[in-house]
This record gives structure tokens, sequence and C-alpha cells, in this order.
């Protein structure tokens, strides 16, 4: 099954950037598997381009919830979210309503989509360095992410 890994965010936006940082430490540890890793700090419909033509999307992204934990990791399910509930993963426009229109205009856009979301503690500041709460969870997360992909890939 053709797959893409996806990492999200701005790299000199603090902890924004922890999606893009995430996916470059998943690239080496899933170099073996049939998995492409790209990076993008898109948003709205310039990530229809992507992700045209793969079957399987893994999203990675941040999230800033109420009273969430920095490092906090959430897998929010496609079939669980509407245009409605879907958070604005793509500053603008949220993911659902983003890829719902992608298949209305006839874009060959993955039918399995898995979202993982890591709460963060700024996306205000202008710095490449990340908060110290959401750096030191980065290692934990990265492996929950990996153990959660291959799982997938080996059902599949």
């Amino acid at each position: 099954m053709k797959t893409l890994l996806l990492g999200l965010g701005n790299t000199i936006v603090s902890d924004d950037g922890v999606g893009i940082r995430i996916a470059r430490e998943l690239k080496e540890l899933l170099s073996k598997y049939e998995i492409d890793v790209i990076e993008a700090c898109l948003a709205g419909f310039d990530i229809l381009d992507i992700v045209d033509g793969y079957e399987r999307l893994i999203i990675i992204d941040s999230i800033k919830t109420q009273g969430g934990k920095p490092g906090d990791l959430y897998r929010l399910a496609w079939d669980e979210l509407s245009a409605d509930s879907c958070p604005v993963l793509f500053h603008g426009l949220n993911l659902h309503t983003v890829i719902e229109l992608g298949r209305e205009l006839g874009c060959r856009l993955p039918e399995e989509i898995m979202i993982f979301a890591v709460e963060i503690l700024d996306n205000t500041t202008i710095s490449e360095e990340h908060t110290e709460a959401v750096e030191q969870q980065i290692p934990t997360v990265v492996q929950q992410i990996y153990q959660e992909v291959i799982s997938e890939m080996a059902e599949s």
C-alpha cells in the first residue's frame, strides 16, 4: 500500500514545528518500510498536491487543547471526525474539509488516514527550539508513533 507520512508545522515557531521534527526522526526508523516521509509547512488546499496518489496517509502535527499536557499524543480517527469537529490542522481550513473537497474535485486521495497530534505549549514564539516540556517528550512520542505505524503496516 503506497504510504505517506507527512510531518506538518512551522520550524521557526517554537513547538509548532514538532510534527516536522518527529517526522525527521521517524524517517530513519521507518527506512526499511515502504513509506515516503515528507515535511511541509503548507496550509489548506496546498496539501492536496502532496497526498494525491497515496493510499494511506499518516499525518503528524501539533495541537493545543484546553488542559492538555505538553507532549501528550492524540490519535485521531478519520471516521470519528467531521467538518465541525475536526481540529484546524491546516491553519485556516480543517483537514476534513480539505480532503472531502479534494475528493469531490477528483483527486486520488488516501482512503486510510491516521492523524497523530502532539500537545504543545507554545505556538507563538519565534524560535527554532521547542519548549523544554515538549522537547523532553519527543523521544517517547516518536516511539509511540513508530510502534503504532509498524503495527498498522503489519495488519495490512
